[in-house]
């Protein structure tokens, strides 16, 4: 048996009291109000994340037209062949614009032959929508865009990419200049078409 000191078994005696004020848990005002400021913080934090998961959807949306239309791009210059970013109408009743199916699709046509070289966009589904017609863009063995119908170089909106889910910087408009230059702004707005 062991004994225990004198100074440590008085304050076991002495205060019964203080164990049980340790092992008390929280009082209901206390809890009530942690309660209430997570609510405030969470009513706060939803609605921005929602914002930002949009936002981010969108880009990524945009990012992969930008892609097809890269992908396109290269692939005629890599072929020295005639490529095409099928676009939501108006592909062109020729070989290589009869091939296109779905918009963002991107084909080739060597010696002849159309091969599909990309599939279409599937980064664009609700709640991103894209507001009107994705443009064709057809590419020659230098890398220049132009319409399915003209040999002009092509400048104007491929796509715009949007959301009704939030109202501002809610549109992401492509845009082509000169055949070769790609652009990508935001806007709260419907992209301009010219």
């Amino acid at each position: 048996m062991q004994v225990l000191s004198c100074q440590r078994a008085v304050s076991l005696v002495a205060s019964p009291g203080s164990a049980r004020r340790a092992q008390r848990g929280f009082t209901l005002v206390e809890l009530m109000v942690t309660m209430t400021i997570a609510l405030v913080l969470i009513m706060i934090a939803v609605p921005s994340f929602k914002n930002i998961i949009l936002q981010n959807k969108l880009t990524t949306a945009a990012n992969e037209v930008v892609g097809a239309i890269n992908v396109a791009r290269m692939e005629a210059i890599k072929r020295n062949a005639s490529t095409q970013l099928c676009g939501s109408a108006s592909n062109g009743t020729d070989t290589l614009g009869s091939a296109c199916k779905q918009a963002g699709e991107v084909y080739a046509l060597s010696n002849g032959v159309v091969t599909q070289i990309r599939a279409g966009t599937s980064g664009i589904r609700a709640p991103i929508a894209l507001t009107g017609n994705m443009i064709p863009v057809r590419f020659g063995g230098q890398g220049l865009g132009h319409s399915p119908t003209s040999t002009a170089p092509y400048s104007g909106p491929i796509a715009d990419i949007s959301t009704s889910s939030i109202s501002t910087r809610n549109h992401r408009c492509i845009r082509i200049t000169a055949g070769s230059i790609l652009a990508t702004t935001t806007s709260s707005a419907a992209c301009p078409t010219s």
